[in-house]
């Protein structure tokens, strides 16, 4: 179970800036900070699991580019780590919509990831489908464009919100095991630390493209594991909730009685490597929760069997979305799950997600919700 902590460390990314939430091993009163770099998209928040005072931003506008912020002291403050990105190797092209090459660009950084060692060490996922490593702490980066340059890459269209690299995953049983999960390519895999790469989307079936049963061309919202078992891969998909007991060889739907298999976010409580969370929402065209009543789904079971969960959380008139990074654990012995919204709300339950209350609300729309059991 959790070790014993001081307290518990939120990092939301918003649409108008970041904001440090803290509290105490109570959980039940919190202090805000923020925002940070008011004004500007921060797509991703997250600190080092090698050290708790390192803490990464993306930080984005239509003016002024693509910045990573990083802070050394727990998000009291940032200095910029560095902006260079570029793509290694002959510029080549990808698959529009309509069928018509597209080159590949550099649009923003979704996702950053750091390594579960080294503070210094940090991946990043990007639009368009880049993947993306520093090892000085973000001061420079390095594209490894085996990704990328797959034999499939020209055949990758973009999800809706464009061609984002937004989960990477590092599985700490396998060193130079990671995944990866593109929108709208499907999810991969390397063996050799990103030098090469393959395709795991056995068992996906996807409507919209020309066979549905494709090797890639599959919307993969989000991946999750536990860390005990990493082995054990579970999906949001642009439709349905799957799973992989195979470290992705093969998958299997669980969506079960969900109300609806469509959604963005999925994760693991940090105990029960068969307890998972969703957050169903109406369809790809309405991005709200169904009948209008927000509710958070878990099973037990690993899938397939579900339960709302619904104390505390509004269940009329609600429309909001919550986005594919924006729900995490901590890891204390009564384990905490967090979500924020499109809303602004920042909601927490301090008992698996048993009853919930708002930590903040009337943040600009959420982005990302990540979290650190501080020791």
């Amino acid at each position: 179970m959790g070790a014993a902590v001081t307290g518990v460390r939120v990092l939301a990314g918003t649409r108008k800036g970041a904001f440090v939430l803290t509290s105490d091993g109570r959980r039940d009163q919190w202090e805000i900070s923020g925002p940070h770099f008011a004004g500007w998209e921060v797509y991703h928040v997250k600190g080092s699991p090698a050290d708790p005072d390192r803490l990464y931003a993306s930080q984005s506008s239509g003016w002024s580019g693509q910045v990573i912020q990083r802070s050394d002291d727990g998000g009291a403050t940032w200095a910029p780590a560095g902006n260079q990105f570029a793509y290694d190797g002959t510029p080549g092209t990808h698959q529009w919509y309509d069928g018509t090459p597209h080159p590949w660009e550099f649009e923003r950084v979704w996702h950053l990831e750091p390594s579960l060692d080294d503070p210094d060490t940090v991946w990043a996922g990007v639009e368009d489908a880049g993947l993306f490593r520093s090892r000085d702490g973000g001061q420079s980066w390095q594209e490894l464009p085996a990704l990328r340059g797959h034999d499939s890459g020209p055949s990758w269209q973009p999800g809706a919100g464009g061609m984002c690299l937004h989960t990477i995953l590092l599985d700490p049983s396998a060193p130079g095991r990671m995944f990866a999960a593109i929108s709208a390519a499907g999810a991969f895999r390397s063996d050799d630390d990103g030098q090469s790469w393959r395709p795991i989307n056995r068992g996906l079936q996807s409507e919209g493209i020309p066979d549905p049963d494709a090797e890639v061309g599959h919307c993969v919202h989000r991946l999750a594991m536990h860390p005990e078992r990493p082995g054990v891969l579970f999906m949001q998909k642009h439709w349905d909730v799957m799973r992989s007991d195979d470290a992705g060889e093969s998958w299997h739907e669980v969506s079960g009685n969900l109300p609806t298999d469509f959604g963005f976010p999925i994760d693991v409580h940090a105990h029960e490597p068969d307890t998972i969370y969703v957050v169903p929402i109406t369809s790809d065209a309405e991005h709200f929760p169904p009948e209008g009543k927000l509710r958070v789904y878990r099973s037990r079971t690993g899938g397939d069997d579900w339960e709302p969960l619904t104390r505390g959380l509004p269940q009329e008139h609600c429309y909001v979305n919550v986005l594919r990074d924006a729900m995490a654990v901590d890891t204390m012995d009564s384990c905490g799950v967090y979500f924020g919204t499109t809303g602004g709300q920042v909601y927490a339950s301090s008992n698996a997600g048993d009853t919930w209350a708002p930590i903040v609300r009337d943040l600009p729309a959420v982005l990302s919700v990540e979290v650190q059991t501080l020791p």
